[in-house]
């Protein structure tokens, strides 16, 4: 059972029960091996963020319709109180913090200033905030879970980790009896006019991994923007570290899931468990 939980926008939290939550847990436990196979260690960043470190990476230019910012209530004069379950604008003060719509951003900024080795991975898990026009339930929600993969250093190294990680959600997909499709997708993720930009449109840096219409993982090259934007370097060359990453976003796969086995989350489970094994035997 999952609880919904009224907002402006209808279906768009929940709270997840106890066998959504074993179930989610097996997922990411199966996906953080995968990650620990492949050297990754585990960073563990806040659910938001200065506006300015976000700010860097172009999220309020190219996803300003996705973004939720934050400030404190003005309590100089008498407490406000919200109206019809929101405080009026003259309430809050100036917002300066964000909302991250990705998890991966907490991987950049923690090797900001640094020079990392040339084959770098790290993993990390955080809320995601996503300002949509409509909600799903489990297929499209204002706040979900997003577990990445984030290699940096060489671009022969995330190019490494990606299909190394693709033949991994491909595998684990087919145990588990899902269909997938692997698609272009055409985020706006550089500056719009940039030479990176017209890369991306020429040859795509994203591909999502659709179940049912829905995408539940990609893989993403981002060749070395954030490496620039926030001065990591490779060590021994100095040369600004390129990045790719493994998304998965984990109320999603609960959904497919939930769609493959009837509603059935303990045979779900199992068959999460069963598939993780095959796939690290494989391995």
């Amino acid at each position: 059972m999952t609880a919904t939980l009224s907002t402006a926008r209808g279906g768009a939290l929940t709270i997840l029960g106890p066998d959504q939550t074993d179930l989610l847990r097996d997922l990411d436990r199966a996906i953080t091996g995968w990650a620990a196979e492949a050297g990754a260690r585990e960073i563990m960043p806040p659910p938001v963020y200065p506006l300015s470190d976000l700010e860097k990476f172009d999220v309020y230019a190219n996803f300003p319709h996705l973004q939720f910012v934050g400030g404190p209530l003005d309590v100089t004069g008498a407490p406000p109180a919200p109206v019809g379950g929101a405080f009026a604008s003259r309430d809050v003060d100036p917002p300066f913090l964000g909302l991250p719509h990705s998890s991966c951003y907490g991987a950049y900024l923690y090797f900001e200033q640094q020079a990392v080795a040339p084959d770098t991975t790290i993993t990390l898990i955080n809320r995601c905030f996503r300002n949509e026009e409509k909600y799903e339930g489990l297929r499209r929600l204002l706040s979900f879970q997003m577990r990445e993969i984030v290699a940096i250093g060489t671009f022969e190294h995330t190019q490494d980790v990606i299909a190394r990680f693709t033949d991994r959600i491909e595998r684990f997909a087919k145990e588990l009896g899902l269909e997938l499709h692997k698609e272009a997708a055409s985020d706006p993720f550089f500056e719009r006019d940039s030479g990176r930009a017209l890369l991306q449109r020429l040859s795509p840096v994203k591909h999502e991994f659709q179940a049912d219409g829905l995408a539940i993982a990609s893989v993403n090259t981002h060749r070395n923007f954030f490496g620039e934007r926030c001065a990591i370097t490779v060590d021994g060359t100095g040369e600004h570290a390129f990045t790719g990453c493994v998304a998965f976003g984990l109320e999603r796969w609960l959904a497919v899931l939930g769609d493959r086995f009837g509603g059935d989350l303990q045979q779900a489970r199992a068959a999460v468990n069963a598939a993780a094994a095959v796939n690290a035997a494989a391995a």
